[in-house]
């Protein structure tokens, strides 16, 4: 690997703040001393945002061998050239969604190339993308679906505190007939896998929150706990994974904040993400698990309501990219060398339950 991985960033949706973001995370000097970036995206967008007293200048390149990481300049791949009325802040089009898609799909296939050592994502409109003809739920799917992954992660990271999730968008009511001993398990070994892998933990330490209140109090609160999730963990243990509980989540983040575990896997989206955002609002970083690429992503929204006016905070980004280059060195050094941990990603992808399948 070069001393400065190659990380490919997408601009998201040109009508939000991800071009501002990405000037303002370019503008940082110490990106530069661990990457060389590469911007995928609309020239137009990003010489919108760069400020009047900006010293910055876009230099535009053919491709990732073109790059050359100089700071104050960047580098960028220009996926599109849209129109100005495209380009509006806080104003998305439909042509800015088929934009924002294709240069993920373009970054995504450079990193398959092994051309980038990374993907890093900025926002995008969810009903924007389906609107420009992509039936898929997120950047997530999307991604999972042109790789080929069939099983993966959603992980949301901080420096004090790491969440996996098992189920992630689907209604509050719809949880517990989504959670299955099969489910609960794979999450376990895509985040133990990953955790080895790309932060560099030889023997990672997982523990499981538990669904009900108090673990379900044997049973009392519910029966989740004995029936789904403790087979799950019980089985994870016996394939060579540490991982504890099922633990009640009222104590467990306070315990692994303190450092007492280094992912938590929780049971649904909100359970994960209080404490997470709590402790991690404004640099928190998205990570898919189980890609057979790197893909780091801010872990916020394209914010029209202040796209255009030079207030977007760029920390999240900023923290993806360093996610990204991190992970890139510690994969780099595992290399193509299996995990002391049991590789058990796939083996229910032929198994997985109609439900699972809406899930994602």
């Amino acid at each position: 690997m070069n001393a400065r991985p190659i990380i490919g960033i997408t601009m998201g949706d040109p009508a939000g703040i991800g071009p501002e973001i990405i000037i303002k995370a370019l503008g940082d000097g110490a990106i530069y001393d661990i990457c060389s970036p590469l911007v995928l995206g609309d020239p137009g967008a990003l010489e919108l945002a760069i400020q009047d007293k900006s010293t910055l200048k876009i230099r535009e390149v053919d491709g990732p061998t073109q790059a050359e990481g100089i700071e104050g300049k960047i580098d960028l791949m220009p996926i599109c050239r849209l129109e100005k009325e495209c380009l509006v802040p806080g104003f998305p089009r439909v042509q800015g969604g088929r934009a924002m898609m294709d240069c993920v799909a373009k970054a995504v296939e450079m990193a398959v190339r092994k051309e980038i050592a990374a993907v890093v994502t900025c926002p995008i409109n969810k009903a924007l993308m389906q609107q420009a003809g992509y039936p898929y739920e997120g950047h997530t799917q999307f991604i999972s679906g042109i790789t080929g992954a069939r099983d993966y992660v959603m992980m949301l990271a901080g420096k004090r505190l790491r969440v996996a999730l098992v189920t992630i968008h689907c209604a509050l009511k719809d949880v517990p007939f989504l959670l299955t001993t099969e489910r609960i398990f794979r999450t376990i070994v895509v985040t133990g896998k990953a955790l080895f892998q790309d932060f560099g933990l030889k023997d990672p330490r997982i523990a499981v929150a538990a669904l009900n209140p108090h673990a379900g109090e044997e049973g009392l609160f519910g029966p989740e706990e004995e029936e789904i999730i403790k087979p799950s963990m019980e089985k994870a243990s016996r394939e060579g994974y540490n991982v504890k509980g099922p633990f009640p989540a009222d104590t467990l983040f306070f315990r692994a904040v303190q450092g007492q575990f280094d992912a938590v896997v929780a049971m649904y989206h909100d359970q994960g993400l209080i404490p997470l955002k709590l402790l991690h609002f404004s640099d928190a970083v998205n990570i898919t698990l189980g890609l057979p690429i790197i893909r780091t992503s801010v872990d916020h929204g394209t914010a029209y309501d202040i796209a255009g006016k030079g207030v977007a905070d760029p920390s999240s980004l900023k923290e993806a990219i360093r996610m990204a280059v991190l992970m890139a060195r510690n994969r780099g050094k595992t290399g193509g060398q299996r995990s002391e941990i049991r590789d058990q990603a796939n083996c229910f992808s032929s198994e997985r339950k109609p439900d699972e399948k809406k899930q994602k």
